[in-house]
C-alpha cells in the first residue's frame, strides 16, 4: 500500500507542468509530420498565411499543443504568431483580473452558532501554460476552492471574531487560497467577506442583551452621579454650619432666583433658628 501511495504521488507530480513549457521530444512519426506540414504551408502560400498567423491581445496569451504537446517557449503573445496547420492547436487565455462573488454559506461557528456569510475573490492568470495544462477548468475550481476554504476558515471561529476581525480572516484567506492555486497558475490577489447574517432569534438575543448591558451602565453612572452630588452637599452642609449667615444668604439667593421669574408664587422665609428653637422648648 505504501508503494501505491508512493507511485500515485509521484505520478501526480509528473503530471504538474512546470512554467516553462516544455512538452518533452515529439519522436521520430511527429518530425516527420512536422515536415509534411511545413511543405502543405509552402504549396499553399499565400493561402496558408491566413490560417497559420494568429494575433493575440495585448492581455492574453496563446498556449500551443503540437501534436497534443505543449510547444517549448511557453505561451505566445501579445502579438502575432505562427500556427502549423493540421498538427498545432492553440488556446488562449485571459490575464486580466477577475472577480466572482462566493454564494452565501451556511457555516457553524467555534461557538455553536450557524451565520450565513458570503464573500468576493479577486484573482488573475498569472502563468497562462499552467492554467491549461494543469486544471480543466481553472475558473470554476477556483470558485468551488473559494466556498471550501470560506467554511473552513470560518468554522474555526467564534462569532465575535467574524463579525470585529474580518480583514485578519480575509487575509488568511487569500494566503490559503493563492497557495493553493499556485501549481494552476493563478495568483489571488485579494479576498473580502461582504456580509455576515444572522439568525432573526440570535439577532433579537444579541439586541437584548446589548440593551439590557446599557441599562445596567446607564444605572452605573446614575448611582456614581447620585453618589458625587450627595458628597458635594454634605460638604456644602460642613461649610453653611460653620457660618450661619451663609445661610441667610442662600435664602436670598433662592429668593432671588424665583423673583426672576413672571408668577405668582409668593415665598415667606422662615429661618431654621427659629423652628431649631420652638423644637428645644418642646
Amino acid at each position: 500500500m505504501a508503494d501505491r501511495g508512493s507511485k500515485a504521488s509521484v505520478h501526480s507530480q509528473n503530471l504538474i507542468v512546470s512554467g516553462d513549457g516544455s512538452g518533452g521530444s515529439i519522436g521520430c512519426c511527429g518530425i516527420v509530420l512536422v515536415v509534411l506540414s511545413w511543405i502543405l504551408f509552402i504549396f499553399t502560400m499565400p493561402f496558408s498565411f491566413c490560417v497559420c498567423l494568429k494575433v493575440v491581445q495585448e492581455y492574453e496569451r496563446a498556449v500551443i499543443f503540437r501534436l497534443g504537446r505543449l510547444t517549448p517557449g511557453g505561451a505566445k503573445g501579445p502579438g502575432i504568431f505562427f500556427v502549423l496547420p493540421c498538427i498545432e492547436e492553440y488556446t488562449k487565455v485571459d490575464l486580466r483580473t477577475v472577480s466572482f462573488d462566493v454564494p452565501p454559506q451556511e457555516v457553524l461557528t467555534k461557538d455553536s452558532v450557524t451565520v450565513a456569510v458570503d464573500g468576493v475573490v479577486y484573482y488573475r492568470v498569472n502563468n497562462a501554460t499552467m492554467t491549461i495544462a494543469n486544471v480543466v477548468n481553472a475558473n470554476h475550481s477556483t470558485r468551488l476552492l473559494a466556498q471550501t476554504t470560506l467554511r473552513n476558515v470560518l468554522g474555526t471561529k467564534n462569532l465575535a471574531e467574524i463579525l470585529t476581525d474580518r480583514e485578519s480572516i480575509s487575509l488568511f484567506m487569500q494566503t490559503i487560497l493563492d497557495e493553493a492555486t499556485d501549481p494552476w497558475g493563478i495568483y489571488v490577489e485579494r479576498v473580502e467577506i461582504k456580509d455576515v447574517r444572522l439568525p432573526i432569534q440570535l439577532q433579537r438575543a444579541m439586541a437584548a442583551e446589548a440593551e439590557a448591558s446599557r441599562e445596567a451602565k446607564a444605572k452605573i453612572i446614575a448611582a456614581e452621579g447620585e453618589r458625587n452630588a450627595s458628597r458635594a452637599l454634605k460638604e456644602a452642609a460642613d461649610v453653611i454650619s460653620e457660618a450661619p449667615s451663609a445661610l441667610q444668604l442662600r435664602y436670598l439667593q433662592t429668593l432671588n432666583s424665583i423673583s426672576a421669574e413672571k408668577n405668582s408664587t409668593i415665598v415667606f422665609p422662615l429661618p431654621i433658628d427659629l423652628l431649631s428653637g420652638l423644637m428645644n422648648r418642646k
